[in-house]
């Protein structure tokens, strides 16, 4: 098993942030590019992924009152993960990503994945941005 862990903070509550993560409609505008997700009845979601143009069984658990995300492949068990929101204060909060694969052949490598995970943080920190913007203006 191959694990990976990044952190990011973030100018926002926690919940303005969990609320933009937890929505699986604008998902795609903050997962790795290559990555989409397609809501079916929830927990139940499929993950498609462009490399590979294949389809994923996957399960979506949202917890907001733990301020927190799980995931994981449905039938193969290939890999895990979870997303947590803290408040560290003064209205702001720390997003904490974390990846686990169980099959070497579903890990692209510590690389890919990190500078996945980092971009991914940038972009959920913008789309935040841009909705709290919103709701200010």
């Amino acid at each position: 098993m191959t694990e990976y862990e990044r952190s990011h903070t973030m100018p926002a509550s926690p919940e303005h942030v969990f609320d933009q993560a937890a929505n699986v409609d604008q998902m795609d505008d903050w997962l790795p590019e290559a990555l989409h997700v397609h809501a079916e009845d929830l927990p139940a979601v499929t993950v498609h992924e462009d490399r590979s143009d294949e389809d994923t069984s996957a399960l979506l658990r949202a917890q907001r009152d733990q301020m927190r995300l799980e995931w994981g492949t449905r039938e193969q068990g290939g890999y895990t993960g979870w997303l947590q929101v803290a408040g560290i204060g003064s209205g702001a909060s720390e997003v904490t990503v974390h990846l686990s694969f169980f099959d070497d052949s579903h890990d692209p490598g510590e690389k890919a994945v990190g500078d996945a995970l980092d971009s991914s943080l940038r972009r959920l920190e913008e789309q935040v941005r841009l909705r709290v913007d919103n709701a200010a203006g």
